[in-house]
């Protein structure tokens, strides 16, 4: 792809040709502001190669020494087509059987090939994957604590809403001066009980004045 920066596109090459057919190279690439080497380049190129010559190439390099085998890619293509395993699950997997390769390489290679999401592997394009209940086996075994960050509006809120100077915005500042609190805040409720979902019965929360929960 020719950049935004660049001096000459597709149309600007062909017409870099044309006026060296009747003039000197040298001459033209100093009226189209570019050096003589880069209008010799595109002037052999059009010679060797016709109108196809004057297209942008691609920057990738001809030869990859340090490529990854095609045998190793046709295994890694296999492992996920047909036991649809993750990029870490092949790359330990490859490690087991002595093959050392990084777990990047292999996410790599699927996306190549296409095969980095679960639904592209399936012509239907489902996800292969089926919702489960998670069940505790004992108490304490999964413990979810959900904790809910909830404002303090006071009762007579402030004078964001009935105005300076009104009786409600007083109020509402003498029970901060009062309380000695120089915010209002937030205040956290905790769950008591949500260990082992399906093994106890969640009991109502309970309000804390910090966020991190306290494991007893």
């Amino acid at each position: 792809m020719t950049h935004r920066n660049a001096p000459l596109t597709v149309e600007g090459r062909r017409r870099l040709i044309e006026r060296c057919q009747s003039r000197p190279i040298a001459h033209v690439a100093a009226e189209m502001g570019i050096s003589r080497q880069c209008a010799s380049k595109w002037v052999n190129r059009y010679r060797k190669y016709g109108d196809l010559g004057l297209q942008d190439r691609s920057s990738a390099p001809h030869h990859h020494p340090a490529a990854t085998a095609a045998g190793l890619v046709a295994e890694i293509e296999a492992m996920r087509r047909t036991r649809k395993w993750s990029a870490s699950r092949i790359t330990f997997e490859l490690r087991t059987d002595g093959i050392v390769i990084a777990r990047r390489t292999v996410t790599k290679i699927l996306r190549n090939l296409g095969l980095h999401r679960r639904r592209f592997i399936d012509p239907n394009g489902e996800t292969n994957r089926k919702p489960q209940v998670i069940i505790a086996k004992r108490p304490g075994q999964m413990v979810d604590v959900d904790i809910k960050e909830v404002g303090k509006i006071p009762d007579c809120v402030g004078w964001r809403a009935h105005g300076r100077g009104s009786d409600k915005a007083k109020r509402s500042q003498q029970r901060k001066t009062k309380n000695k609190q120089a915010r209002i805040g937030y205040t956290y409720l905790h769950p008591r009980s949500t260990a082992t979902q399906g093994w106890r019965t969640p009991r109502p929360a309970t309000t804390k004045p910090q966020q991190q929960p306290s494991i007893s």
